[in-house]
């Protein structure tokens, strides 16, 4: 029998490593998204500005000196299939559901409008996202696992924080 499970904007928590420690002292990750990452660390299991997914990442580039248009382009689009995805790239979602199983449980996630950061690169699909707004950490910033071939439906964007 499969159960379902609708989460909205929800993760499975995970900690800290000393993996994403040295992640962040890794000289091939862009100097502005080091900033980033330097930042998105000193702010998990704490709230940011209200809350929002969109509040990370907005405080994030301010704070770092990035240049952005104060909306949903948060610097350089791109190209997944193409370009090396970094920690500290930032990650747009609009109208996604993934589908997963996990201990032969199926769950559905669904993300109709959600803003992350890029906290750890697992592989070219599989990532540790830093983000608030969700149903494990709520307004916190907290850290969870996702997999883009669970994608089903919707559309996400990547984009390089740029000066």
């Amino acid at each position: 029998m499969l159960k379902f499970l609708l989460l909205l904007c929800s993760w499975i928590p995970i900690g800290l490593s000393a993996q994403q420690d040295a992640l962040l002292r890794s000289d091939s990750i862009p100097p502005l998204n080091l900033k980033i990452l330097e930042f998105v660390q000193s702010k998990i299991g704490k709230k940011v500005d209200r809350g929002e997914c969109w509040d990370l990442a907005a405080q994030a580039l301010e704070l770092a000196g990035a240049t952005w248009n104060h909306q949903y382009k948060f610097g350089k689009l791109l190209e997944l299939e193409k370009d090396t995805i970094y920690p500290g790239d930032i990650i747009q979602f609009e109208r996604v559901k993934l589908k997963y199983i996990k201990n032969g449980i199926t769950f559905h996630e669904e993300m109709k409008h959600h803003t992350a950061i890029i906290y750890e690169v697992l592989s070219n699909t599989s990532f540790t996202l830093a983000h608030q707004n969700t149903g494990y950490s709520g307004k916190k910033v907290g850290l969870s696992p996702i997999d883009l071939e669970t994608l089903k439906r919707g559309r996400i964007k990547i984009y390089r924080p740029t000066y």
